[in-house]
């Protein structure tokens, strides 16, 4: 057993039975979610080239994507960008390999637009956007390339997450993924940038929901009102499904109908009008943002899935947590996982493994214990398996 991987157990409130707790998720539409996307995306199409190029993953990390706010003057009816949106590729890459270079700035910017294309619907590549890509780095002897077999850490950082969901952190994801999923073959008004903001107190979940609508499919101020109560209806319904507790639904609590003021966009994003996106300060690697749990403020999109452990330690803290609540579950509450690296030494040697388990009472719970350190240690001896989730978009990053 690494004797690095300590688990305890500890006496505290559980999430569920605390009074009050706040929840953020913000939709793939988002100005940061879509940095971090095209982060991840780029980094996906960079492994996959350098991999059939030359057999590894070449050092990289594009996890500064910076997004700047377009102009737009949306009208009921449709009305029209008048600035387009500024994406710059920023981050270090291995551009040539024995003098010979490699095509990483066309790899770039055709994974950001593709990325783009897919996610963003109503978003016109040759008018609305401008992109520039400032990847840089230099060359490369193979021969001093890391072995990805014995890969060390390439920072000193740490990860964390934790299991299972609460009811609260359950609504939140799934709603913005049901609006901006099966949802969208019905409303087709709502636009890609979704936030949701579930906060509970007590027994009552109120959804606070931002929910850009594409202005060319609302005709009036009439037909705007009556989608904003057909989402509040079936958002709640949603909702429902998820937990037993109460629901209260709220969307774009911004509108003034009295002053004309609208979540109308051109394009269904608010990066069209001003909104600026930047990697790192949207979802954690579990998906949303949770101020009542452990967090790291590390951003895993875009960095590269082979040695960062800003990357690798938060996603493997998750995947951690999840097995261990699904083997002992039934005898605590919460499992939290904290994860920390000394750079230079293997990855799969953390300087430390912190386990813990909410449990409901003073006991002897050695049993437990015992199998969680188990599990953390079989996922540290295969985290490379990660890197192939990651490459096979197999795994949630933001």
């Amino acid at each position: 057993m690494n004797n690095n991987i300590e688990a305890e157990t500890l006496l505290e409130t559980p999430i569920e039975q605390q009074k009050i707790e706040i929840v953020e998720r913000k939709g793939i539409g988002h100005p940061d979610s879509i940095a971090d996307g095209i982060a991840e995306e780029i980094s996906r199409n960079l492994s996959k080239m350098y991999l059939e190029k030359h057999d590894r993953i070449l050092h990289h990390n594009t996890d500064e994507v910076q997004i700047v706010g377009g102009q737009a003057t949306p009208e009921f009816g449709g009305g029209e960008i008048l600035e387009p949106i500024y994406i710059l590729l920023v981050g270090r890459a291995v551009t040539e390999v024995n003098g010979k270079r490699l095509p990483y700035k066309s790899i770039a910017l055709n994974a950001a637009e593709e990325y783009l294309r897919d996610t963003c619907t109503h978003l016109d590549l040759d008018r609305d956007v401008m992109m520039d890509c400032r990847i840089a780095q230099g060359s490369v002897d193979l021969r001093d390339v890391y072995d990805t077999s014995t890969s060390n850490a390439n920072d000193t950082s740490f990860g964390v997450s934790f299991a299972p969901f609460s009811d609260t952190e359950k609504v939140a994801l799934e709603v913005e993924r049901y609006i901006n999923g099966p949802l969208k073959k019905d409303i087709i008004e709502v636009g890609q940038d979704i936030k949701v903001m579930a906060t509970r107190i007590g027994n009552e979940i109120d959804l606070t929901i931002a929910a850009a609508m594409v202005d060319r499919y609302v005709p009036d101020p009439d037909h705007y009102k009556s989608v904003v109560e057909e989402l509040k209806s079936r958002v709640h319904d949603e909702a429902l499904k998820l937990t037993d507790r109460d629901i209260k639904v709220d969307v774009n609590t911004a509108d003034n109908y009295d002053n004309g003021t609208y979540y109308l966009t051109v394009t269904g994003l608010s990066m069209e009008n001003g909104d600026d996106g930047s990697v790192g300060r949207g979802n954690r690697a579990n998906g949303i943002i949770t101020p009542f749990r452990p967090m790291s403020m590390e951003a895993a999109a875009g960095k590269n899935p082979v040695t960062h452990v800003g990357k690798l330690y938060n996603l493997a803290s998750k995947l951690i947590a999840e097995d261990i609540y699904e083997e002992v579950g039934d005898k605590v509450h919460d499992v939290f996982v904290r994860l920390v690296s000394q750079i230079g030494k293997p990855i799969s040697k953390p300087q430390a493994a912190s386990i813990q388990l909410v449990v409901p009472e003073e006991n002897d719970y050695s049993k437990e214990l015992q199998k969680a350190e188990a599990i953390a240690e079989e996922h540290l001896e295969n985290i490379s398996d990660i890197t192939d989730l990651v490459l096979e978009g197999d795994i949630q990053v933001f």
